[in-house]
């Protein structure tokens, strides 16, 4: 079946046709680690998890390329302020960045190149753009890309070069020819990390860094390039441009952006007291809900968080998993019908507000078949699971999702074991006292032929 992506780079949904048959190359800018990471690094962590499942599920081999860029300005001044020195920094955030990828359940990259690691790539890279006149030495020293050299520069952000002005993104530079033009290595300060060059000790600029690990992992010419909405200009901008000048080749055939993500309507900000760490939010909410939070809408749209909508996430976690509990969802006949639905859904854009519209028919569907059909209950539900799991979601049981790990288990069971012996005496005055005594504690008992389970609210 097709797949079309929305590809930023032509504004309109392609076909995916992969390069080598069979095989999908993917490379996704990650994190530049001079921090926690937070719920916006999250939003596209997980998209960009969700679509390497996906294909994978599909029967495609993706190799799957992010990077950590461990050397910028950001590192030095954090490293700086912080008075440690910034190759510590960095690694002790790599070190934090991949706990909390564990704790997202994300799965890992192919290949997790530092650009520390390519400097020998970063640098014969730039002695290409110069030697093809795309780059040259600055007045101060540095080595700058004459973006006016590459006539196509505009054409991801579909902006004008002529229009465009030294705004936000665009450091002055007095030694460049054009405000316009980005660092590409950089003379290092005393003190500063360095590496030796043909133009001086320094360090790359940000957006080589990229081209040129891209470029090393798959080749001049792969079939994805992602990151969030936030890296289109200029770093995805600069990633081409400098890529294609230098291998004269085109360097992705689909480029995927992640939508932003804003708190409670406003965009987050330590200053307005609404930024929120991938920690701080999974000590309050498990990951499985903060995922499907973050599937509930398409990828590529905006997303905003709050308190609300992960309540909503849980409470539609909760729905699914209920549907499955009591039921052996692990068979391998599945309803071809409810996967083709799925399918097309997920094929068109990786559309998951959709896709788990899909799944709540079939939970729909297998309560109603619980009463009428075991059997085809139970291929329902290994139907859901089995799509669901394409998506990162119902890993667990249905118990431990819906009963917890609270330390409390031991005296709800006992509590429980206390109402049936009631029941079985026919107190009902005591009975109902232990169901209120429980409900005050946050537990739902359900009363049914196969006996009486419970869960949290």
């Amino acid at each position: 079946m097709d797949i079309k992506i929305y590809n930023t780079l032509t504004e309109k949904k392609e076909l995916l046709i992969p390069l080598t048959p069979g095989v999908i190359t993917l490379y996704v800018c990650g994190i530049t680690v001079y921090d926690l990471c937070h719920i916006g690094h999250a939003r596209s962590m997980v998209a960009f998890d969700m679509v390497v499942r996906y294909l994978r599920w599909l029967g495609y081999r993706v190799i799957y390329v992010r990077n950590i860029t461990d050397v910028d300005d950001k590192i030095i001044r954090r490293a700086n302020e912080l008075g440690e020195d910034s190759t510590a920094l960095s690694e002790r955030f790599i070190d934090v960045m991949h706990q909390d990828e564990k704790a997202l359940d994300l799965l890992s990259p192919d290949i997790e190149p530092r650009a520390t690691e390519y400097m020998t790539e970063i640098v014969a890279m730039i002695e290409q753009l110069i030697t093809k006149q795309h780059a040259y030495v600055a007045d101060n020293g540095d080595v700058c890309f004459e973006v006016r050299h590459f006539p196509e520069y505009g054409k991801l952000s579909n902006r004008n070069i002529d229009e465009l002005r030294v705004g936000e993104r665009v450091v002055i530079n007095e030694g460049k020819r054009d405000p316009l033009d980005f660092v590409l290595w950089k003379l290092s300060k005393p003190g500063e990390p360095h590496w030796s060059s043909p133009w001086g000790e320094g360090r790359p600029g940000w957006h080589i860094e990229c081209s040129a690990m891209s470029t090393k992992c798959l080749g001049n010419h792969f079939d994805i390039h992602g990151g969030g909405m936030d890296l289109k200009f200029p770093h995805h901008e600069n990633e081409i441009a400098q890529s294609e000048a230098a291998t004269g080749e085109h360097f992705a055939n689909i480029w995927m952006h992640a939508g932003l993500l804003q708190v409670n309507g406003e965009k987050m900000s330590k200053s307005l007291g609404n930024f929120f760490t991938i920690q701080d939010v999974l000590s309050q909410h498990s990951s499985e809900v903060l995922r499907f939070f973050m599937l509930s809408s398409q990828y590529r749209k905006p997303l905003n968080y709050s308190e609300t909508m992960l309540a909503q996430a849980h409470s539609a976690l909760e729905t699914l998993y209920i549907a499955l509990r009591g039921l052996d969802a692990t068979g391998a006949i599945y309803h071809e019908g409810y996967i083709t639905r799925f399918t097309e859904v997920m094929n068109d854009d990786f559309n998951t507000p959709e896709a788990l519209a899909v799944l709540f028919e079939l939970a729909r569907d297998i309560n109603i078949e619980k009463a009428v059909d075991f059997d085809s209950a139970e291929i329902l539900a290994a139907t859901l699971r089995y799509l669901a799991n394409s998506l990162g979601l119902l890993a667990s049981s249905a118990e431990t999702f819906l009963q917890g790990h609270g330390a409390d288990a031991a005296l709800i069971e006992n509590l429980l074991q206390k109402r049936e012996e009631a029941r079985a005496a026919k107190n009902w005055k005591e009975s109902d006292r232990i169901r209120d005594e429980l409900q005050v504690m946050g537990i739902v008992i359900e009363d049914s032929i196969q006996g009486t389970r419970w869960r949290r609210k």
